[in-house]
């Protein structure tokens, strides 16, 4: 059963990660926010850890952190919930966690000796993971420099909609478009602003660059 899902991990992967990027354009969004979302959350832990799962030991260390934080925080682990106590011990698991996906990812779109579908797949969702990386690092330095990110989609109390607004910008940042509704007012704000920028336009020119390289070779073999 694991091995045929192993197979379509890519598309897995991505198909989750557009629902939780997305889903609040598909559903009423309330009922997203408070429902379907932490469950959309669940299912990406476990599609990450499918990712790896080649890698037992790694696999297993997951596994057993995810239970064990899942055991100690209960729903708090996923929830959106104001719950500022938590909210970094959570950032920093799930940090952890997508670093080692997105960087498992990556190496496995490099080592891939034919560009197909899945290869395609997979050089989407290591993108938009980036974008995810970025989120998990601003959010950190909002948290523990509160006003670090300055701008009208960050002046409220809710912590759901906080976070959504540096979802956007996390994603603005990476894609270097840049609109300014939402500013970095500190140094380490601004130097993490550069460096997700400097990630995204990295990705594009070295391992975009690599993929289609690897298709150009493959289709004039064939030809």
């Amino acid at each position: 059963m694991i091995d045929k899902l192993y197979k379509h991990r890519f598309e897995i992967f991505l198909t989750i990660q557009l629902v939780i990027l997305f889903g609040s354009l598909l559903f009423p969004p309330e009922f997203y926010e408070s429902r379907l979302l932490p469950l959309f959350y669940l299912i990406s832990i476990a599609a990450g850890i499918l990712m790896i799962s080649k890698t037992k030991k790694l696999m297993w260390f997951f596994i057993i952190l995810f239970i064990g934080t899942a055991f100690v925080f209960g729903f708090d682990m996923i929830s959106r919930e104001q719950n500022t106590e938590y909210i970094l011990i959570r950032l920093t698991i799930y940090f952890v966690f997508y670093i080692t996906v997105t960087w498992n990812i990556i190496k496995q779109v490099w080592q891939a000796k034919r560009v197909t579908k899945n290869v395609i797949m997979g050089l989407m969702s290591g993108y938009i993971s980036l974008g995810f990386l970025a989120f998990f690092l601003f959010m950190s330095i909002e948290l523990t420099n509160p006003g670090a990110l300055s701008g009208p989609l960050l002046d409220t109390t809710d912590m759901a909609l906080k976070s959504d607004g540096i979802l956007y910008y996390s994603y603005i940042t990476l894609l270097t478009i840049g609109y300014g509704e939402i500013v970095p007012t500190i140094p380490i704000a601004q130097k993490a602003a550069v460096l997700v920028g400097l990630i995204g336009q990295f990705y594009l020119v070295i391992i975009t660059a690599v993929v289609v390289e690897k298709y150009i070779k493959h289709s004039s073999t064939k030809d």
